[in-house]
């Protein structure tokens, strides 16, 4: 009987389960997925529940029921790679044969004083409910800042003004222009919907400091009804802490097919691993999809691929409000109303098919 342990049930963690379990050869095995909530959380759409657009139920799903598969809705303290075994914060220790590290990604702020203690954040279904309902309590007309021009903040803040269009927003960012990630036609649409909707960028910002509902722009004192803040992430600290080579993310370095160099039964994805791509939902899938091939060759005893099949990312789609979206699929920039109808499909899509 195989023993796997997956650490986190997010995309790449589920995607994997689903994977495993779907496969006719794989019976002898027994998965134990460690989750620290009691369901599968649709991350990319966490601005919107921040925003108080779409209600959290909307954004909660089950996992699989299969006689393979035990769950554990507990938090990971640690993990014990030379001892093969998790240890979790209720003092238990789970061992495993094979493991797949998928705990997903914090907030990284960059060494900027106060910024953990008084800002809020997306980063977690929790944390996006507690943003929900600091938003909601602003007063009218009141002031709300979002550090991080970044696809997350972007969202939150068209969606923030559909939600709130009494608030004054105001979107922090470091670079020349929001989005700098994305083609100019991409950044410059956006910028255009932000100055049409009453969307304030501040470009070239330095956020120097924040103190409760005062952020510091190049020491400059801003008063503010809240702050939330969507500029960088970084690994998992419980990834962070493991005495392996890790990226300026905390992510973790593996090899091409996806273990740690020297643990060839330690399995890494999504937002814990370091990658070439951008950070994503279906980065995270892709990956599991390959580690979940993998599994199934190395239990039957078979070997890997020389060369690993080639993952096919088809793009990134933003929303703007309800209404209105941008997005880049290969090289080709799509902007309006095609781009969100897209991305609620593949919403649509991704529940049908996870059984919701």
């Amino acid at each position: 009987m195989q023993n796997l342990v997956i650490l986190g049930g997010g995309y790449g963690g589920l995607r994997a389960i689903q994977k495993l379990l779907n496969e006719k050869d794989v019976k002898q095995v027994s998965i134990t997925l460690i989750e620290k909530e009691a369901y599968h959380s649709l991350k990319t759409e966490f601005y919107a529940l921040a925003a108080g657009t779409v209600a959290d139920r909307h954004l909660r799903m089950s996992f699989p029921n299969d006689v393979r598969l035990e769950l554990k809705f507990e938090p990971v303290k640690s993990i014990h790679l030379d001892d093969n075994k998790v240890e979790l914060e209720s003092g238990d220790f789970i061992p495993y044969d094979d493991l797949i590290i998928g705990l997903g990604c914090e907030d990284k702020y960059h060494g900027v004083p106060g910024a953990k203690e008084n800002t809020l954040s997306i980063q977690s279904m929790r944390r996006a409910r507690k943003t929900y309902h600091v938003l909601q309590g602003v007063r009218p007309n009141g002031r709300v800042a979002i550090v991080g021009g970044g696809l997350s903040g972007v969202e939150l803040a068209s969606e923030l003004r559909e939600s709130r269009p009494d608030l004054e927003i105001l979107l922090y960012d470091r670079g020349e222009n929001i989005l700098s990630m994305f083609p100019a036609r991409l950044y410059n649409y956006v910028t255009n919907w932000f100055n049409e909707n009453d969307v304030t960028i501040i470009n070239r910002a330095n956020i120097t400091k924040v103190e409760w509902n005062v952020l510091y722009n190049h020491d400059e004192p801003i008063e503010t009804d809240a702050i939330i803040w969507t500029a960088g992430i970084q690994a998992n600290k419980i990834v962070r802490e493991l005495d392996v080579d890790k990226d300026q993310m905390g992510r973790l370095f593996t090899t091409k097919h996806h273990h740690l160099p020297n643990y060839e039964n330690v399995f890494v994805v999504g937002d814990c691993a370091a990658s070439t791509h951008a950070p994503s939902a279906q980065l995270a899938e892709a990956q599991s999809e390959r580690v979940a091939m993998l599994l199934n060759k190395k239990w039957k005893g078979e070997p890997y691929p020389e060369e690993m099949p080639k993952m096919k990312l088809k793009g990134v789609l933003g929303s703007l409000g309800k209404k209105h979206g941008f997005g880049l699929m290969g090289e080709k920039s799509l902007t309006g109303r095609v781009p969100r109808v897209l991305k609620s499909g593949v919403l649509w899509m991704y529940k049908h098919h996870s059984g919701h």
